[in-house]
């Protein structure tokens, strides 16, 4: 496996491990505070988590790369934005209708990401590289549903589909953003900085959605905490990933299968069940992680 393609699964592992303990937390978080304020809290310790990291960086003698200009404090400030629009939109559309028939859309953003990666950036992969981001595609989309609750012969509009539908998009376009962004810049900082603008939107929403008794959590920090330092590791692997390598739709589909450390820890710790069709997915995003390493 050679170093660009290793930086890029690393980057997307790291992805999947944060965001998908997030996910986890974020059970033990939402149905007590509810999304909102789940989001909120989870920001804020994230933040403090990337800026911890940045002071330790600092004072190790590494130095500091800030974006210089105003155009790069913008744009910073732009995907932070556009970020916490994309959670409010999949919390609305959550809220609206079926998780088992949503949770498939907003999972394709990757698979988008990817098609557009080859597509705008011209990027290169071997036909057993191909193969291994469809079978990772298509196991991440499988991990996904839920065909228990789907009803024979029946197609209806489902609750909540253009909200989620608009925010897969905006996931798509924000990840090809970011990646073009960071590249080239220093990792940390940068992911700093965006999740430190994506916090603030998230407390100017709940202002906005008049959010009542912020600062009461209800016996929930520890979750909280954790919730953030997954989105913390989430965050800084796949903008370290992009900083460092042109593989994007690699990053995009391995950080995409996010959905694996939620269901597995789930079933560790919370004694979830498991279908049949979520241990068959989970098995084909791990061998396509595997003959992408080796492609």
């Amino acid at each position: 496996m050679n170093n660009s393609l290793a930086i890029a699964v690393i980057a997307g592992l790291g992805g999947m491990l944060g965001w998908g303990s997030a996910d986890f937390f974020a059970k033990k978080t939402i149905d007590r505070i509810g999304p909102i304020k789940s989001l909120v809290w989870a920001h804020v310790f994230g933040t403090t988590i990337l800026f911890v990291a940045f002071l330790v960086k600092v004072l190790g003698g590494h130095g500091a790369s800030l974006p210089s200009g105003p155009s790069a404090w913008a744009w910073l400030a732009f995907y932070g934005v556009l970020q916490m629009i994309v959670y409010w939109l999949v919390y609305q559309g959550f809220e609206k209708g079926p998780v088992s028939a949503l949770n498939p859309v907003f999972a394709s953003y990757s698979g988008l990401v990817a098609l557009l990666a080859f597509a705008l950036n011209h990027e290169h992969a071997t036909s057993l590289a191909v193969t291994a981001l469809l079978i990772i595609f298509a196991g991440n989309l499988l991990l996904n549903m839920d065909f228990s609750t789907r009803k024979r012969g029946r197609f209806n509009i489902v609750p909540g589909l253009v909200e989620v539908g608009i925010a897969t998009v905006l996931a798509a376009f924000w990840t090809l953003g970011w990646d073009k962004f960071v590249s080239g810049r220093d990792a940390l900082s940068s992911a700093l900085l965006m999740y430190a603008f994506m916090t603030f939107a998230a407390i100017v929403l709940a202002k906005i959605m008049k959010e009542k008794n912020l600062g009461t959590v209800l016996g929930t920090k520890k979750f909280l905490f954790l919730m953030g330092l997954g989105e913390a590791v989430a965050y800084l692997a796949i903008s370290w990933g992009y900083s460092k390598t042109s593989l994007t739709g690699v990053v995009a589909l391995i950080s995409g299968a996010f959905s694996v450390p939620t269901v597995v820890l789930a079933y560790s710790f919370l004694k979830e069940r498991l279908t049949r069709l979520q241990w068959a997915s989970i098995a084909i995003i791990i061998f396509g992680v595997v003959l992408i390493s080796i492609s």
